[in-house]
């Protein structure tokens, strides 16, 4: 079973999905926009994808990013906090199975997991 936080808007996140679906694997979906995940779900996930920057598993292009005096050079705390209280933050779309998780960029990526 893979976890697959989801914005269906997103047509790398639909892209990905639909990988997975096309393989049979069984795929829990989570709108992570509508059911944001804790500060430590962040933190459980950062540790899956294999302890990146938490930079790394935002979208610093974000409007909102900017909006709220983030930059790249931000602690890993703050940006964590950030993406907890603004999921919309959070890179898309993000596939955990198990201990292990992959952010879907490109959506080929999520077929590491299987």
């Amino acid at each position: 079973m893979i976890e697959f936080w989801h914005n269906p808007r997103c047509s790398k996140s639909r892209q990905a999905l639909t990988l997975l679906r096309d393989r049979g694997v069984e795929v829990r979906e989570r709108r992570y926009l509508d059911t944001p995940p804790s500060l430590d779900e962040i933190a459980q996930i950062r540790a899956a994808l294999g302890q990146p920057r938490a930079i790394d598993m935002m979208r610093p292009g974000e409007k909102l990013f900017r909006d709220l005096g983030l930059d790249r050079g931000a602690s890993d705390e703050v940006l964590m906090q950030a993406m907890a209280d603004h999921p919309i933050l959070i890179e898309r779309p993000v596939a955990i199975a198990g201990a292990r998780a992959v952010i879907g960029r490109p959506p080929e990526r999520v077929l590491d997991l299987i």
